[in-house]
């Protein structure tokens, strides 16, 4: 779907929670890396065309508006200081605030950013950028770059510290500040001032932004022999279900009898999509999904075209940030008891928005219907009794954890519940960085960038791929060493303490160093706990998924 001439987008059901931060990067990641995506919870489809009622109200919203800025700049002092955009933008935020915590205004960043999240893409120079400490300083350093990207093209590697952004210095600044600078219309130019990691010299190139895919499956690969992973993780966007449909083909052609779906801290996006990636597994005339509105009119179901569905066994991963259609994709599956979902509680946001055009290439989102699950459930939290802080932050208004809100049976009588999110057949929490792992980082980091540039002991045979690579006593040696000087000093007990932490992040420099930050993530997923219980736990759910299918036949 492009969005193109649209002044109303009724239900692009867009699954993203507006505003939502993700809180713990499963990756270990310093926060915000080039490129991004948006926050969990919105939900757009394009189930119905646009109506002139729409439009006239669109039309009456900023009529209102334009003549209350008229009215504010001709009588306030301030009027000639007024910026237009910031009044339309703070009149709009404070009227929607009243409604629910979906209901958005994008300003023409904004908007443009989810056009872009939508089309699988992203205009600007094609690099993954992240924040280190070093000392009292906090720079943005790059950390690779994509193929044929403007910055390749311009030689930026890992390690590679910027500067300056035309000319504004970026030291001090937060990642996605630097990240909103480089990017842009596609085919402007900007200048780029580096410090090159490799030889100190401070450079500054110029480069014309340009288009750099954002595909929702960053990653898929055989995670054990006969086990297939596919990490989808970038929303659901208008190339969703080609580039999983790409993956399924590739995976099988590896010998793929099992599948591991990696949902976490998928924000979600274009619903139409979702259904497309679950009726992939669920046989024809099966229920996914249903919709509720207002009216009649607005009332719609979903169920499976699937002649020919997957039976291979399938565990779903899920997290606090799996929002919206990855819940609509975790409810399906788990209501018709086709896959065990391994994890955290889910997000909790199934609404409908539509999306408006408004002038100035802005938008807005309003909520105009709820989705259910196959068994009934609606799984949004509550959020009359937050405010959007709370609600953002993943708190309830439910004083007893054990007593759910509603509660709906699976296809095989398996009790399921509503009103707080999806709750996972198997919880189960990775670990949390201790207050010393998260001081390790960005040493490590620092350590990889001198060691690879000569300047401090220590070497790695060069594997085919870091991803398995060892990392000896000699390099974990020479990285206390390196520690020790550093100026945050970290002491003996702390470094033999977090030996195995130490590995696991050299590794993961390396592989990004060497193959770009796919590559690192695999060094994290090899032992990430979730996964490792989902692999155990796909025998029981290829069992489910049988007793689910003998009651259907009995129907």
């Amino acid at each position: 779907m492009r969005l193109v001439s649209r002044v109303v987008l009724p239900l692009v059901f867009l699954c993203f929670a507006a505003g939502v931060s993700l809180s713990q990067p499963r990756s270990l990641l310093n926060d915000a890396a080039e490129p991004f995506s948006l926050r969990p919870g919105s939900s757009f489809s394009a189930s119905g065309g646009a109506t002139d009622v729409a439009n006239r109200k669109a039309s009456k919203i900023t009529a209102d508006i334009l003549e209350a800025e008229a009215i504010i700049k001709a009588n306030s002092v301030y009027g000639k200081k007024l910026d237009p955009n910031d009044l339309t933008k703070h009149a709009l935020q404070g009227a929607l605030r009243t409604l629910d915590p979906h209901s958005t205004y994008f300003d023409q960043r904004d908007w443009q950013e989810m056009i872009d999240e939508e089309e699988s893409g992203y205009t600007g120079m094609g690099a993954t950028i992240a924040n280190f400490r070093h000392g009292d300083t906090i720079d943005t350093y790059v950390l690779a770059t994509y193929a044929n990207s403007p910055a390749a093209r311009a030689g930026l590697k890992f390690g590679d510290r910027i500067v300056a952004v035309n000319g504004i210095k970026a030291s001090e600044q937060d990642d996605d500040v630097v990240r909103d600078q480089i990017r842009g219309n596609a085919g402007t130019a900007f200048k780029l001032t580096v410090e090159r990691a490799a030889t100190g010299r401070i450079e500054t190139v110029e480069m014309r932004r340009g288009r750099v895919a954002q595909p929702s499956i960053p990653d898929a690969y055989m995670i054990r022999p006969g086990i297939g992973y596919i990490e989808l993780s970038e929303g659901f966007n208008t190339t969703t279900y080609d580039e999983f449909d790409a993956a399924m083909q590739g995976l099988k052609r590896q010998g793929m009898k099992s599948l591991v779906l990696d949902l976490r801290d998928n924000p979600g996006g274009i619903v139409d999509q979702a259904v497309k990636v679950v009726e992939r597994f669920l046989p024809a005339g099966t229920l996914i999904l249903t919709q509720r509105g207002r009216t009649r009119m607005d009332n719609r179901v979903w169920r499976s075209t699937a002649v020919n569905p997957e039976t291979m066994p399938l565990v779903v991963l899920v997290n606090q940030n799996t929002a919206s259609a990855s819940e609509i994709v975790s409810g399906a599956l788990q209501d018709n008891d086709r896959a065990l979902l391994i994890g955290e509680k889910t997000f909790g946001k199934v609404l409908v928005q539509a999306v408006i055009d408004l002038p100035d290439r802005t938008g807005l989102t309003l909520t105009t219907a709820r989705y259910l699950t196959p068994s009934g459930r609606s799984i949004q939290r509550d959020y009359s009794k937050l405010d959007f802080a709370d609600y953002y932050n993943h708190k309830s208004v439910m004083t007893d954890v054990d007593k759910p809100y509603f509660e709906a049976r699976t296809v095989t009588d398996r009790r399921v519940y509503g009103g707080d999110g999806i709750q996972p057949d198997e919880a189960i929490k990775n670990p949390i960085l201790t207050q010393d792992q998260s001081r390790l980082i960005d040493p490590v980091f620092f350590f990889v960038r001198e060691m690879l540039n000569g300047r401090v002991n220590g070497s790695v045979f060069q594997p085919a791929s870091f991803t398995t690579a060892a990392v000896d006593d000699k390099l974990v040696a020479s990285f206390g060493d390196f520690a020790a000087k550093a100026d945050d000093k970290l002491s003996t007990d702390v470094l033999k303490a977090n030996s195995d932490f130490i590995r696991l992040r050299l590794r993961y420099e390396l592989a990004m160093a060497a193959d770009g930050p796919d590559a690192a993530q695999r060094v994290l997923t090899q032992d990430d706990l979730q996964v490792v219980k989902a692999v155990s736990l796909l025998p029981q759910s290829a069992q489910l998924a049988r007793s689910a299918a003998e009651k259907r036949a009995q129907h």
